[in-house]
């Protein structure tokens, strides 16, 4: 009887092996696109660009801020947009935009910092093309209505910085002033802060998106929307009704924001409007009754936002929040 010389090896640990290495690849793809790309840190000699991509300003109001930079041993370019006068904005969208640009190609320039917010960035945010800025990343700041360029920026995968813009420099605390340049140059930022009654206990650690709850909301279902998956929420706001910022803060949680994120840090909820017939709930009590049913925690009274006390922070950048009855912390990586 003749053997048969030939066995037969099964196929599918061969299939096996390529699913596999399917899998592996999807998966550090996907680590990828969470790996955010960090702007060189500004050193002494550097170049910051001041411009406005909203509101009009003028220069007269310039001096403490474009002292203060150079007391950081920066340079100062003002940009085409200052002085520019169309009706409420610091010019067209075109021209606004043609600034923003410049500034976005110039390889010499390490930083933006936006002049102000009001409204008018999202105007000009489709006019940008980032392709410059893909090659030469650099630091764009700012807060407010500059929150459209923050939450774009975290779509194309880049960190940005939360903090005070040249108009408000002159009346800034010692630490908002500080921690913006500790953001700048990349030294270590942390905050502890003292307890606050609404405070929810917990520790999260995650990457921190957010800004002004209004543009937040204003951006969902664009392309500049922000992805909240696994993310540390930040959120502030200005000068609005209390039955907005509980639409505002029911879309969140209709459009599955709440339900995937980490942790919530609520800034400074400032000058809140109310009816006639009042709305019943502060602006926290409403962020609190919205997100009752989520076991994560959420750091109440942070100082950041519309105040004075307007601390950075390094939006994109990952960070651990720590919720308890003795302080509440929150530590960049």
């Amino acid at each position: 009887m003749i053997k048969n010389r030939f066995t037969f090896t099964p196929r599918r640990p061969i299939l096996y092996q390529f699913l596999l290495l399917i899998f592996v690849l999807q998966s550090f793809n996907s680590q990828a696109q969470y790996n955010m790309i960090t702007p060189p840190n500004l050193q002494k000699g550097d170049t910051v660009a001041i411009l406005a991509t909203a509101r009009k300003n003028t220069d007269d109001n310039l001096k403490p801020a474009i002292a203060l930079l150079k007391s950081w041993g920066l340079e100062v370019v003002i940009g085409s947009t200052i002085g520019l006068d169309n009706n409420q904005l610091a010019g067209t969208d075109e021209q606004r935009a043609a600034d923003f640009q410049q500034q976005l190609d110039n390889p010499n320039i390490k930083a933006i910092w936006c002049v102000k917010g009001g409204y008018g960035t999202v105007r000009i945010i489709d006019l940008l093309d980032f392709t410059a800025f893909k090659e030469n990343p650099k630091w764009i700041v700012g807060f407010s209505d500059v929150t459209v360029l923050h939450n774009h920026l975290n779509t194309m995968g880049y960190k940005s910085i939360h903090g005070i813009m040249p108009i408000t420099a002159p009346r800034a605390t010692p630490q908002a002033i500080e921690t913006l340049r500790i953001a700048l140059f990349g030294e270590k930022l942390s905050y502890e802060i003292d307890p606050f009654l609404m405070n929810r206990p917990g520790k999260a650690t995650g990457e921190l998106v957010g800004g002004n709850l209004s543009i937040l909301y204003s951006l969902f279902g664009s392309p500049s929307a922000i992805d909240c998956s696994d993310k540390i929420l930040f959120i502030e706001d200005l000068d609005e009704y209390l039955y907005h910022i509980d639409r505002m803060m029911m879309n969140l949680r209709r459009n599955g924001c709440l339900e995937s994120i980490k942790g919530i840090v609520v800034g400074s909820m400032t000058k809140m409007k109310d009816n006639d017939i009042p709305w019943g709930k502060n602006a926290m009590e409403i962020i609190e009754d919205v997100t009752k049913k989520y076991n994560i925690p959420i750091m109440y009274n942070f100082p950041a936002g519309h105040i004075q006390d307007n601390r950075a922070l390094i939006l994109g950048n990952n960070v651990t929040i720590n919720v308890n009855d003795k302080s509440s912390t929150l530590v960049f990586e």
